[in-house]
Formats: structure tokens, C-alpha cells, sequence
């Protein structure tokens, strides 16, 4: 090898080190946030599929009218008040499902873009007054920052 070869060699591993290398990293971290932007997506779609799942749990409930009216307990048959408490029991677990999943304390554009359905779905849900009335039996053993997060919106002094 001439010392002008080895010279280029030199110089072209100079230029993979300070052009490359970087280049490299910054491929990776751009696949990398590629790659979660569509885990992230994928999540939020599976979480939308489970309330729409819920919604269909409504209207084969359409007789407790929990989405249009707020018919008393009084007037509801024991059958009826234990499916209302069911699906309000199903309804908390999937919001923290929800919470876990997508909430975090400083999210980015994304991240809110995401939770902003699911805090409008809490938001609805907890300007119902018996849904508010048992939520706190419902948030037994639920998780601690989820059941804050959740008393806050809906009013409700923590214990």
C-alpha cells in the first residue's frame, strides 16, 4: 500500500467518523420515533375499538338510557340498577386502561391529540350524577394516579 492510499483511507475513515457515524444515530432515532408514532396509533385504535364496544353495550342497554337521559335508581328494577353498575364498572376500567396507556404528565402534541378523545369521554361521563354518585365504590383499588386523575374531573374530594 502507498502512503498515498493509506492516506485516503485515512481521510475516507475520517469522514465516516464525523459524517457517518452521527448520521447514523440520527437515522436511528428517526426510525425509532417513526416506529412508537405508530405504536402509539395502533394503541389508540385498539382502545377506540374497546369503546366502541362499549357503545354497543349501550344500546343493547338502551333501556337505562345512560347515554341520552339519567333515569333514577328509584325507577329502575334491581335487574336494571345491577346492569347500570356493571357497565359503570366496565366503563372505569376501561378509563384507566385508557389513562395507563396513553396518559402522561407532559405529553406531546401527539400524545394529547390521542388523550383528548379519552378526556372528553371521562368529562361526559362524570357530568352524569349517578355515575358520579358511584364512582367512588368503583375506583376501589383502581390505580392511585388514575382515581386522582378522575376524582379531579369529576368533582370528588379524594379519600
Amino acid at each position: 500500500m502507498t502512503p498515498e492510499t493509506a492516506q485516503a483511507w485515512e481521510v475516507a475513515s475520517y469522514i465516516v467518523t464525523v459524517i457517518g457515524f452521527p448520521g447514523a444515530i440520527a437515522m436511528y432515532a428517526i426510525e425509532n420515533y417513526k416506529e412508537r408514532r405508530i405504536e402509539n396509533e395502533e394503541l389508540y385504535q385498539k382502545l377506540a375499538e374497546e369503546y366502541a364496544k362499549f357503545a354497543n353495550l349501550l344500546i343493547r342497554n338502551a333501556d337505562l338510557q345512560l347515554m341520552t337521559g339519567n333515569v333514577p335508581d328509584s325507577l329502575l328494577s334491581p335487574e336494571q340498577k345491577e346492569r347500570k353498575k356493571i357497565i359503570f364498572d366496565m366503563l372505569v376500567a376501561l378509563f384507566e386502561r385508557a389513562y395507563i396507556l396513553v396518559y402522561e404528565e407532559k405529553m406531546d402534541k401527539q400524545t394529547k391529540r390521542l388523550w383528548a378523545t379519552w378526556e372528553d369521554y371521562i368529562k361526559f361521563w362524570c357530568r352524569r350524577t349517578d355515575f358520579r354518585e358511584e364512582l367512588p365504590g368503583l375506583l376501589v383499588g383502581e390505580d392511585p394516579d388514575f382515581s386522582g386523575y378522575i376524582r379531579k374531573v369529576a368533582g370528588i374530594a379524594q379519600k
